[in-house]
Order: structure tokens, then C-alpha cells, then sequence
């Protein structure tokens, strides 16, 4: 053995996947963009703010790749990946402005990594930002040769006046919650645990309107563009539910003596989730502190402003409902 490639790392094959990236990742630059893909790093101009503060966040897509693995189908996880980081970073009312990735794989198809990235591309316009730069590694022997981790890394920024942190909140305000997608990128251990023990990826599911597999692939829902359309002044906290439901989430703004009491007979449950409910026999607790459960986002505000909010919010595409409220107690959730 004497070449790199011999060893499994392929730098031909890196180079063609490089270029394929830069024309993808071209159609989300704007004016503020300085440079190409390509160089060590990547350059982003910020204009027009008079005391901002970055606001950053990382994630992945975790064991939902899983799946895309099963269906060969690798043009949305980019989507997810993409989601997961900005709508974390949308909590603080900061807006994203530029995303990286990281991409690692056992060996490196182009094909298969113009895919990832078409999912990304799609994520970026999506949520308004630049895909600026990233990272792809062949990691032969630790990866499997059709395997792949993809994570990621947002930047959002806000005026400092304007950020959002929860110190705002108050007893009494009202809680809104903002429909997801489905399952979105968490609890797909389990999940896949629980519904690939009996059922088949590509069996058809009535209740659900398509397969189990592209049930699960669905993507996540990003929120960037629904909350640029609210009126950050009138917001006092917001949370991305994620891992740990809104059982671990919602705490994460709250201040020391306030719980939010949320009423899960406020929304319909999403199908898949009482599918999996169903076939895994599993605790109802046990669901809301591991999937969103039907709620991918949640804004609190003044118990006036809830009304004119949900109607906003509906008004722009999406499905709103109040689901709970804030009162004294212990700092939580509880499900009523």
C-alpha cells in the first residue's frame, strides 16, 4: 500500500465534491459574503448594526440518518441539520447569518455529498442564510464505506436591546405553541426501536397518508421566516423543542419560582406519535420528555398579545394553538 487512496481517502474524489458544493452553496450568498468556498475559511460582513451580539449554536442530525441510510435518500437531512442549529439560535431572537457544515463519511461518493448539501442548500434559503464554508472528512475504517455523520453550526445576530433570554417572563403569561413537522430530528433511537422492531420502512400507514419511512424522513420545520414577521418587542421567551420535549425545554427559560402548565388536550397529537406510543406501550411521560409530541417551537407573551399572535402565526402558514400558561411554582413543566 502506497498512496492515500489505497488507504481508503480519495482526494480526486474530495476535489470533485468540492466543486459541486461551490455552485450549490453560491445560490444562498449575499452582498455580505466576501470570497468563495474553498479558502481556509470563510468571510461574512456585518453591516448595519449598532450594538450587536452573535448568537451561535451547533447540533446534528443524530440517529434519524439512520433512516436515510435504509431509504438511500440523502437530500433533506441537510434540511434537519440546518433547523436543528438555527432555530436555536432564533430562541434569542437573533436571525441567522451564515451555517457550516460538517460532514463525515467512510468513503466519499460526490454524488451522494452533492445530495447532503442540496438538503443544506435548501435548509440555508429557508432560514435566510449563507451556507459560508464547511468541512467534509473520509474517515475509512470508522466510519462504514455507506455511512456518514453530518453536523453543523450557525450564526445568528440581534441587537443586544433585543435579545431574548426569559428573564421576561411572568406569571400569567401565556404560552403558544408552533406545530412541527413531526417526529423533527429527536427521539429516532427509540423510535426506530420501537416501530422497525415490527414494521417495515416502506410499509403504508393510512393514518399517517404515506409510508413509514417518509413519515420519518419528513423534515424539520425551521421557523426563521414566522417569527421575522412577529413583533420581537412583544416577546418575552422562546424555547426549540427538541431533545427532552417540552417537558426539559421549556424550563430552559424560566425563572427561578415560575412553572408552565401546559394542557396536551390543547392541539392534536401528530399520528406518528401515537403510533409509536401505541406499539412500544410507552409511559405518556415518557413521550413528552423525549419527542415534541406535535409542537416544534414555542413562544410566551403577555396574556393580551396571545389572541392577535396565533393569528398571525396562522395567517402565515402555520398552525398555532395556546397550549398553557405560566404560574408560581416549582421552575418545570406540568401536564395537564
Amino acid at each position: 500500500m502506497r498512496t492515500y487512496k489505497e488507504a481508503g481517502v480519495d482526494i480526486d474524489a474530495a476535489d470533485r465534491a468540492v466543486e459541486m458544493i461551490k455552485e450549490l452553496a453560491k445560490k444562498t450568498f449575499d452582498k455580505n459574503v466576501i470570497g468563495e468556498i474553498g479558502s481556509f475559511a470563510g468571510f461574512y460582513k456585518l453591516r448595519g448594526y449598532k450594538n450587536p451580539v452573535l448568537v451561535s449554536g451547533a447540533d446534528g442530525v443524530g440517529t434519524k440518518l439512520k433512516i436515510a441510510f435504509m431509504l438511500d435518500k440523502h437530500d433533506t437531512v441537510g434540511i434537519d441539520c440546518v433547523a436543528m442549529c438555527v432555530n436555536d439560535v432564533l430562541v434569542h431572537g437573533a436571525f441567522p447569518l451564515f451555517f457550516l457544515d460538517y460532514i463525515a463519511t467512510g468513503k466519499l461518493v460526490p454524488e451522494k455529498i452533492a445530495q447532503i448539501v442540496k438538503g443544506i442548500v435548501d435548509g440555508c434559503m429557508e432560514a435566510e442564510c449563507v451556507l459560508i464554508g464547511g468541512e467534509t472528512a473520509q474517515m475509512p475504517d470508522f466510519y462504514k464505506e455507506d455511512e456518514y455523520d453530518l453536523a453543523g453550526f450557525a450564526v445568528g445576530v440581534v441587537e443586544e436591546e433585543m435579545l431574548i433570554d426569559g428573564s421576561k417572563i411572568k406569571e400569567k403569561d401565556v404560552v403558544i405553541g408552533i406545530a412541527s413537522s413531526g417526529l423533527h430530528s429527536n427521539g429516532f433511537s427509540l423510535a426506530r426501536k420501537v416501530l422497525l422492531g415490527k414494521y417495515k420502512i416502506d410499509e403504508y400507514f393510512e393514518e399517517l397518508g404515506k409510508t413509514l419511512g417518509e413519515e420519518l424522513l419528513t423534515p424539520t420545520k425551521i421557523y426563521v421566516k414566522v417569527i421575522k414577521q412577529l413583533d420581537l418587542n412583544k416577546i418575552n421567551g422562546m424555547a426549540h423543542i427538541t431533545g427532552g420535549g417540552l417537558l426539559e425545554n421549556l424550563p430552559r427559560i424560566l425563572s427561578k419560582g415560575l412553572q408552565i402548565i401546559i394542557r396536551k388536550d390543547s392541539w392534536e397529537c401528530p399520528p406518528i406519535f401515537k403510533l409509536i406510543q401505541k406499539t412500544g406501550q410507552i409511559e405518556e411521560c415518557e413521550m413528552f420528555r423525549t419527542f415534541n409530541m406535535g409542537i416544534g417551537f414555542t413562544i410566551v407573551v403577555r396574556p393580551e398579545d396571545a389572541d392577535d399572535f396565533v393569528r398571525r402565526i396562522n395567517a402565515l402558514g402555520h398552525r398555532a394553538f395556546i397550549i398553557g400558561e405560566v404560574q408560581k411554582g416549582e421552575r418545570g413543566v406540568v401536564i395537564e
